[in-house]
């Protein structure tokens, strides 16, 4: 099928909904809405985890050691291309009785109007 004469995505209105839902504490809402099934994720320098269903079950698995999920900040967001950025602090208790600030950045590549690749850039593993 051919998608010429057809708008494309606007990667800006849903770079900016998708961190939204995050915001809002939708993790999986919004994995399960934005995402390709032949998603890429990678959490700094670590091996990459390919496909939908192994990082929905790793954020899943996130969501589960949580106690309580205090706030997302978004500090910032930027669109150039098909590439997003959003810079965030997550304040989260965790399972372990842990509350932690989490400061990361993730980097997002589009296509078609879903992420078919995340990476996460924070300090620690």
């Amino acid at each position: 099928m051919s998608t010429a004469g057809q708008p494309q995505p606007n990667i800006s209105t849903l770079d900016h909904e998708l961190n939204q839902a995050i915001a809002s504490g939708d993790i999986l809402g919004a994995f399960d809405k934005y995402y390709a099934n032949d998603v890429v994720m990678q959490e700094n320098n670590g091996e990459p985890f390919i496909g939908k269903d192994v990082n929905r079950q790793r954020e899943q698995e996130f969501v589960d050691s949580v106690e309580e999920f205090h706030g997302a900040e978004l500090l910032g967001e930027a669109v150039n291309g098909d590439l997003s950025f959003s810079e965030w602090t997550y304040d989260v208790t965790f399972k372990s009785g842990a509350r932690v600030l989490l400061e990361q950045v993730a980097v997002r590549r589009w296509k078609n109007g879903q992420v078919v690749f995340e990476r996460f850039y924070y300090k620690g593993d």
